[in-house]
């Protein structure tokens, strides 16, 4: 399948929208992608004043959002919402700064009409920044 933009496929919007492209989709079972960060972001300014550093949290709801994507170009899920149902064995590997560009890779493991589980990884320049293994719920969108 084409790439579709983000806005295509996932509900989110600006401000939190932390998905540039998706540049390669699988439906229902993976995606990759980028999130450019230009160092305009909101949470630069007070994370942390003088050495910005992308929060950690922020870096693991961008894979989400790649995830989301993944799953929502399936016609299955379709008008589905996925949330949260967990965050497992996150790990931060190295400073996600201004200027850099993260690769973004979900793999989706197991799914159902009602929840599954992927695994997800975030890197710069093929260094590794962070992985874990994300779990979610479906909901009527």
């Amino acid at each position: 399948m084409a790439p579709k933009t983000p806005e295509q496929l996932i509900p989110h919007r600006p401000p939190f929208l932390l998905l540039t492209e998706i540049s390669e989709l699988d439906p229902g079972v993976s995606a990759t992608g980028r999130w450019q960060l230009t160092g305009d972001e909101w949470f630069f300014a007070g994370h942390f004043p003088g050495r910005p550093t992308l929060p950690g949290v922020l870096m693991v709801e961008s894979l989400a959002q790649l995830g989301a994507a993944a799953l929502l170009a399936d016609e299955r899920f379709a008008g589905r919402l996925p949330l949260f149902g967990g965050i497992e064995r996150a790990r931060f590997r190295r400073q996600v700064v201004p200027g850099d560009s993260l690769e973004l890779e979900v793999t989706l493991d197991r799914v159902s009409v009602r929840a599954g589980r992927g695994h997800a990884r975030a890197s710069v320049g093929g260094e590794s920044a962070c992985e874990a293994d994300l779990l979610f719920v479906l909901v009527p969108g």
